[in-house]
């Protein structure tokens, strides 16, 4: 198989949705007719006698499980997920833990994105709640009994200590003078040494 065809392999096997030949094109930096022999390539690779197929659909190209192995693939489907969290998730979930009640948005901006789905999710979760929704100004959120009983902990003052953890960035000061005041870490020495 050429270097080009298990690129292109890789590339269908990730997209969440069919890809178009343009887009392999701007992905690859290949001309149509590299793009094409290398499709030949992976329908060839992928023969009746395994579980997957190349596929033109929607206009693109997908790698896709084989219409006969439905049944099986279905209950995969049909099994409960395990309810993972995102890196998102859990960073998320530890500025809300640590902080509480805070805003989302001192929540996105310490993390330094948009963490309104993650929030979302966190809420869908049952792993957040409201802390309390005043007439004027943002809502606050903290954690949840769940939350507590997923990660082991008897109450709220059991999360570790962060005295360990380094704080860089832009916001460092903002965050450690915030977890200073809420006891989580203590007051750095200042003066010259």
């Amino acid at each position: 198989m050429t270097a080009l065809a298990r690129t292109i392999e890789a590339l269908l096997f990730i997209a969440p949705e069919p890809l178009e030949v343009a887009t392999l094109q701007d992905i690859t930096e290949e001309s149509p007719a590299m793009i094409a022999r290398a499709l030949d390539e992976i329908a060839a690779r992928h023969a009746a006698d395994t579980g997957l197929e190349l596929a033109e659909v929607a206009g693109g190209w997908a790698l896709r499980t084989r219409a006969d192995l439905a049944p099986a693939c279905d209950r995969l489907r049909a099994r409960p997920r395990e309810d993972r969290l995102s890196p998102a998730a859990l960073e998320t979930l530890a500025v809300v833990a640590y902080l509480e009640p805070v805003t989302r948005r001192e929540v996105g901006r310490l993390r330094g994105v948009d963490v309104d789905s993650t929030v979302g999710s966190l809420l869908d979760r049952g792993l957040i709640e409201e802390a309390e929704r005043p007439q004027s100004g943002p809502v606050t959120y903290r954690t949840t009994t769940l939350f507590l009983e997923r990660f082991g902990l008897a109450r709220r003052g059991d999360l570790p200590t962060l005295e360990r953890f380094e704080l860089t960035g832009p916001e460092a000061q903002a965050l450690r003078a915030r977890l200073q005041q809420a006891d989580l870490i203590a007051e750095a020495e200042t003066g010259d040494g």
